[in-house]
């Protein structure tokens, strides 16, 4: 295991190598590879391990009972997912976790070693700690998404996610982590109809566009999303 990289990571922050290994040990930490599209979370599911992706890129997914799919977050290396749910044990899952790409994960079993360790690890009173930080991300990034999703207009919620990404990329020029699906099922919105406004936005000169590649240019860099 990569403890090195374990290190630089938000779950890990404050800890030195060898306490991230002792870590590993009383939290079973073990690692699975995931193929793309392979579920690695069901909804419904009582989970009691959180996960960290070493590499590759996982999708937070709700789906509603006519088959409708939202993405709700992309998780990338170095990200955690399904904290919230271990931290309340007995609570199931009310979205699903999947692989968007080739992916390999880092289990740990912390839903049951939330009390306070026997031996009082600083180590351990600093994952605690580092888990509140996480947590408090995640609210972020989901009234991030509430904002993004509260136009009416297509455009508007383009505008409201392409500018705040040029915001935390600190640069007009930037990469988002979804294809033009995912993007629609992202902010809501039909594929086709958003691909035709993202069209009509680059015609009139507001961005331009490949693939997940955007470029911001006119008026448009004025107004970034805070």
């Amino acid at each position: 295991m990569d403890f090195a990289f374990l290190s630089k990571i938000s779950l890990f922050h404050g800890m030195k190598e060898r306490e991230i290994e002792d870590i590993m040990h009383c939290f079973d930490g073990y690692t699975r590879k995931y193929s793309k599209g392979e579920t690695i979370y069901h909804m419904g599911e009582i989970v009691t391990k959180i996960g960290i992706v070493l590499s590759g890129n996982v999708h937070i997914e709700k789906d509603d009972v006519w088959g409708n799919k939202s993405i709700l977050d992309s998780i990338g290396p170095g990200q955690v997912f399904a904290e919230t749910y271990v931290c309340i044990p007995g609570e199931p899952l009310m979205v699903s976790v999947a692989a968007s790409e080739t992916a390999e994960i880092l289990f740990m079993d912390i839903g049951k070693r939330l009390t306070a360790c026997e031996k009082n690890c600083s180590c351990h009173n600093q994952l605690t700690q580092n888990l509140l930080m996480i947590s408090a991300h995640k609210n972020l990034n989901l009234s991030r998404k509430i904002f993004h999703t509260s136009s009416k207009s297509i455009r508007g919620r383009l505008l409201s996610y392409l500018s705040e990404q040029a915001a935390r990329q600190e640069s007009m020029e930037f990469t988002i982590p979804f294809n033009r699906q995912q993007l629609a099922e992202y902010l809501g919105v039909d594929r086709s109809a958003m691909s035709n406004e993202l069209s009509k936005m680059q015609k009139e000169g507001m961005l331009t566009f490949s693939r997940n590649q955007f470029c911001l240019k006119g008026e448009t860099s004025g107004e970034l999303y805070m």
